[in-house]
């Protein structure tokens, strides 16, 4: 990116730069590059935070305890002069305070136990026959002249399997999907009072919608997680019906928002970098690989935030409680000191150092169906067309920290 459309300022550990600015979020990892060789922990003046870009400490502050998700006790938020949450976000709120994202133990550790049953190995590698029918039914209606990858196939698959999972109908991917992309909205860089008013309304029909479909599970249990959700509810004081709902919608939301760019990402990288993927798509071990190289170069989500949970001292910097920091997950994959020469595109490389699920106890639960999810999708889409090739330039999305594409236009050959 040009250098005067960022300023590091290395002596006082400052940072200025637009996240908006399209030179920026057309590929970060320009800016990161510059950023982990002269100061990789940084004051954001855009962001308002002090910033952690090195792979070691992302990492490592992702498992500290004295940083988390939310502030627990009333009272230390009242001292801290936290204001009232807003009334036209209190749909919204109403889910995220009973989020698994956002809480932290005791509360976590309950939810995470209960959710984790969906993702136990021999549960996610048995999804892998119909993730692989699925990918084939949208390769066969592929049309012949140039069509978007991503409507036509890394947005379907994602969440048409999560829905499945939940025991969720199908038919209501549109809706999910016009109800997640707003409320994802909430956490970009461009959130303003109309973003959160429309946040707000979708999280109210989102929620009506969970709990219509809760009531009917009630009557008639499936073998969906939902049904195994509602019955640990029913088992006593586990599972309130509010962080049943909250955790439905988060699994949605996450189980598809991440994973289509992601799977995006993947196909622009392997297209762009001239990947041959005839000599790897049949090979597993290769195929892992070429998986975790791109959740390196390319992943979806760049940045979580943490709240610093006492006065602290990091790397030189003090940190008051309720302070929030940002941890650059798009970052680390770029960084020389865990990555020889990061700049590089190399599906040879073995198990490179990223930290695109997170670290610790917010790891995100759904890795292992992503990774499924990525494979099988990737393995389909290149068998069935091996010449695959741009057929125009990518439209990337104005946004940075959920990093992907609005358009990806392809030939088939």
């Amino acid at each position: 990116m040009p250098h005067d459309e960022m300023r590091l300022d290395i002596a006082a550990r400052r940072l200025s730069l637009d996240p908006r600015s399209p030179a920026f979020y057309h590929d970060p990892s320009v800016a990161y590059a510059r950023i982990l060789a002269e100061s990789p922990v940084v004051f954001w003046e855009e962001l308002g935070v002090w910033c952690f870009f090195a792979h070691d400490d992302v990492h490592r502050l992702l498992r500290d305890r004295r940083f988390g998700r939310e502030i627990l006790h009333v009272a230390t938020r009242e001292q801290l002069g936290w204001p009232e949450p807003p009334v036209h976000t209190r749909d919204f709120d109403a889910i995220d305070a009973h989020s698994l994202l956002e809480r932290e133990p005791p509360v976590h550790t309950r939810l995470r136990a209960l959710i984790n049953r969906a993702f136990v190995s021999r549960r996610v590698e048995a999804l892998r026959p119909g993730i692989e029918a699925l990918a084939h039914a949208l390769v066969d209606a592929f049309p012949d002249e140039p069509f978007d990858v991503l409507a036509a196939y890394a947005t379907p698959i994602p969440v048409r399997v999560i829905a499945r999972l939940l025991g969720v109908p199908e038919a209501m991917a549109p809706a999910l999907l016009d109800w997640s992309h707003r409320m994802v909205a909430m956490y970009g860089v461009r959130r303003t009072r109309a973003v959160e008013e429309d946040a707000n309304a979708a999280a109210a029909d989102f929620a009506r919608f969970i709990r219509e479909t809760v009531a009917a599970r009630r009557r008639a249990p499936g073998d969906d997680l939902l049904s195994v959700l509602i019955a640990a509810e029913e088992q006593g004081d586990r599972l309130s019906e509010d962080e049943l709902v909250s955790t439905a919608i988060l699994l949605l939301n996450a189980g598809h928002e991440a994973t289509v760019h992601a799977l995006g990402n993947a196909v622009h990288a392997l297209l762009t970098h001239g990947v041959d993927m005839v000599s790897v798509v049949d090979d597993d071990a290769a195929m892992t690989r070429v998986v975790e190289e791109v959740l390196r170069v390319a992943p979806p989500l760049h940045l979580f935030k943490r709240y610093t949970l006492q006065d602290t001292e990091e790397r030189g910097i003090l940190l008051r409680k309720g302070e929030q920091v940002a941890l650059i997950l798009g970052a680390t994959g770029h960084d020389p000191h865990v990555n020889a020469c990061p700049a590089r595109f190399d599906i040879t490389r073995v198990a490179p150092a990223h930290t695109s699920f997170g670290a610790g106890l917010h790891y995100c639960v759904g890795a292992p169906l992503a990774r499924l999810e990525l494979r099988v999708a990737l393995q389909v889409l290149f068998r069935r067309f091996p010449k695959l090739v741009l057929a125009e330039a990518p439209v990337v999305m104005d946004s940075w920290h959920f990093h992907g594409r609005e358009r990806l236009v392809v030939r088939t050959a």
